[in-house]
């Protein structure tokens, strides 16, 4: 297939350069419009409890969603203020779609103590249709923002939706604006050229381009969430070149070979096009992981990452070929070193590893390990508007919010459904359970109560309050739905399905390792080398941002909780990029010991090969990680944060050290696998390109 593919991109360059032009256009302008609807809706999960609650309601109720407004700044008593607040109230109220707006001064809660801000929750009609409910909410926001006080802020509902899908575009035209130059500039350096480097910000591009396009499909037939926008176009910007720099460094070897460019692109795609082609298929099987979970978030997140990396990789061994029997001519071939100049340093990091493997063993393990810790008292959440930026509307209402009024002041509730023939005794009880529980009644004999937690919205407090009316109502016709009734029923759908998916993901590594070694100690291996990285990843995310440890230096702050949203991400997508890196080793490896039959050997000489391209990758990657950590935006500083330090641990200390340590440990076993099993490799086993004869794997 990647023959065929490599004969394409050379006969026909200019076709190819064409159609993915003609991609590119169409994901930077129709992929694009995905930033119009976005969803903060994480938690919802299809088939619970609480998901079944909430479309019963929707359904029943004639109440909708609402926006909340406040007016601060100055004493919202004073004649004049007041004026404006009671007109602009009256005119809300007015507007088609408007169902409830409740006076600020009459109604108790609404104005605070000090006297110096106000709220305006405004209610719409349930049922509208979308068009409908936006222009209802666009116009009650306008008419509220005419309001002249120093402070006047809305969000909430639909248009909290809209304006994080703002924030997200913006974040993204950032972190392209600070990555791509300094991405640039580092593969001037490793390529020392213009044309070589330039190549791989093309793929990028193509990446970028594939994120948009593939976002935007999905979001014709689910929810895409605010997160999915940074998630993904970090990962396609950050494989692109992950890559075409593999693909680029191999073409200047075989240009040190052959004067003849198609030849030698030819011989690249042979040789590293397998690797990039196995490196894309492990990161989309690290991912089949979240298409385990019912939850629609980390389905459409998985799909929508998984299709990414694929066009990443169809980029990386159809447009590249193509760029290069264009360009390839231009560009110079690697400079001839003699073996002992090349990748000094990671041989002499090698055979230090292999000499010293025990010493390797017992100080790196422990000190992953040390790091690891933290996550054993791992909290998730779905947070409050703490982790937004500080120049969100959101969090500009929530910190007027909590400035001016007591604690937990607009807290959603925990809403209680009482269906027709729920005991009377039972609603008494599940009243009794929070002080003044506000009740009202729907039609078709139904009642809602709504409990206000103590604390925030998805603390113990909330959470616990959820169980307690579960365990009150026994078998009566009672649901519970609200924020923290979601998360409870999150966490209880992660604690069910997460070994099934992780059994997926190893299960699937485990087979792609396989048919790329043809071993199955090599793959066993791997994944414990890679779960210690990525423990020791994870575990320094959660003592920064859960514990508070130096999060501020981040632009967070400790929240007692990681966003319900990372854990799941930071190890679907860390543990496929590894592979990445390993599969990157495991190439040179094979060809090394192909050629020369040397165990020990072929480690050092795949490391002396590879090194420099995987500390290189990890580096870039570390780097488009940082510049999407600059929008502020907590869960993405938590995801950016892990994915980074997975990558660089994963690429430093584990493949420099733990891999030739744990090589030199199984010795020539390291290839093993049983008869049957080599057998079946032998037939359908995909491996680099060699033009040597084969050593036996036996051991």
């Amino acid at each position: 297939m990647l023959s065929t593919l490599a004969r394409a991109a050379t006969r026909r360059p200019l076709t190819v350069i064409g159609l993915w032009a003609a991609f590119l256009l169409l994901g930077f302008g129709l992929g694009t419009g995905v930033f119009a609807d976005l969803s903060d809706d994480v938690p919802d999960v299809p088939g619970t409890e609480s998901d079944m609650a909430d479309d019963y309601l929707s359904g029943v109720d004639p109440m909708g969603e609402s926006v909340t407004a406040v007016v601060a700044g100055e004493p919202v008593s004073g004649a004049a203020l007041r004026a404006q607040v009671e007109r602009t109230v009256a005119e809300v109220r007015e507007i088609a779609g408007v169902a409830d707006v409740p006076d600020p001064y009459t109604t108790p809660g609404l104005v605070a103590r000090d006297g110096r801000a106000l709220i305006i929750p405004v209610t719409f009609e349930g049922g509208l249709s979308d068009e409908a409910e936006e222009k209802a909410t666009d116009t009650a926001v306008e008419t509220v923002q005419r309001i002249d006080a120093p402070d006047v802020h809305v969000s909430g509902g639909e248009l909290l939706g809209r304006q994080l899908g703002e924030r997200a575009q913006e974040d993204v035209k950032n972190a392209e604006l600070i990555s791509l130059p300094v991405v640039l500039a580092l593969l001037l350096v490793v390529f020392g050229g213009l044309r070589a480097a330039a190549l791989p910000l093309v793929i990028a591009v193509s990446g970028i381009a594939g994120a948009f396009l593939g976002l935007f499909a999905f979001s014709q037939v689910t929810d895409i969430s605010v997160y999915a926008i940074q998630v993904t176009t970090m990962l396609g910007l950050g494989l692109a070149v992950d890559y075409a720099l593999l693909m680029l460094v191999r073409f200047r070897e075989e240009r040190r070979h052959t004067d003849d460019v198609v030849q030698a692109v030819h011989r690249t795609v042979d040789a590293a096009g397998r690797t990039v082609l196995f490196s894309g298929l492990t990161v989309a099987v690290s991912l089949t992981g979240l298409l385990v979970f019912p939850s629609v978030f980390l389905r459409s997140m998985g799909l929508a990452v998984a299709a990414v990396v694929v066009v990443d990789m169809l980029a990386a061994v159809t447009l590249l070929p193509a760029l290069l029997t264009r360009f390839g001519g231009r560009i110079r071939p690697s400079k001839a070193r003699s073996e002992d100049e090349e990748g000094r340093v990671f041989a002499r990091l090698a055979r230090f590893a292999q000499r010293r493997r025990i010493a390797v063993l017992v100080t790196v393990v422990p000190a992953l390990l040390l790091l690891a810790l933290p996550v054993t008292g791992m909290r998730i959440a779905i947070g409050d508007a703490r982790q937004l930026p500080s120049g969100t509307e959101a969090r500009q209402l929530y910190d007027t919010v909590d400035a001016h009024f007591p604690k937990g002041t607009g807290v959603s509730p925990v809403v209680v459904v009482l269906k027709p023939g729920t005991d009377t005794a039972t609603a008494d009880r599940i009243r009794a359970l929070v002080p003044d529980a506000e009740s009202r009644e729907l039609p078709g004999g139904n009642t809602v109560v709504e409990l206000q937690p103590a604390g925030s919205v998805d603390g113990g407090a909330a959470t616990g309050l959820v169980e307690r009316v579960r365990q009150v109502r026994g078998g009566e016709p009672v649901e519970v739905t609200g924020v923290a009734a979601r998360l409870v029923d999150f966490r209880a759908m992660l604690a069910e399905r997460a070994p099934w998916a992780a059994l997926t993901v190893l299960a699937g590594i485990f087979v792609l390792l396989f048919a790329f070694t043809g071993s199955v100690l090599i793959p066993l291996r791997t994944i414990a080398t890679t779960l210690l990285s990525l423990g020791a990843a994870l575990g320094v995310v959660v003592w920064v941002f859960q514990d508070g440890h130096g999060a501020g230096l981040l632009g967070g702050e400790g929240l007692g909780a990681l966003s319900l949203t990372a854990p799941p991400l930071i190890v679907s997508i860390a543990f496929g990029l590894a592979m990445d890196y390993e599969l990157f080793i495991l190439a040179r490896m094979r060809e090394a010991r192909q050629r020369t039959g040397d165990d020990q050997e072929a480690v050092v000489t795949g490391l002396r090969r590879s090194g420099r391209v995987v500390t290189c990758a990890a580096l870039l990657l570390a780097v488009v990680f940082g510049a999407f950590m600059t929008g502020g935006f907590s869960p993405i500083l938590q995801i950016g944060l892990g994915l980074t330090l997975a990558v660089l641990i994963d690429a430093t200390v584990v493949r420099m050290l733990l891999v030739p340590a744990t090589m030199a440990l199984l010795g020539r076993r390291a290839w093993w696998a049983p008869k049957p099993l080599r057998r079946v490799h032998d037939r359908f086993g995909l491996r680099e390109a060699s033009s040597q004869p084969r050593v036996p794997t036996s051991a």
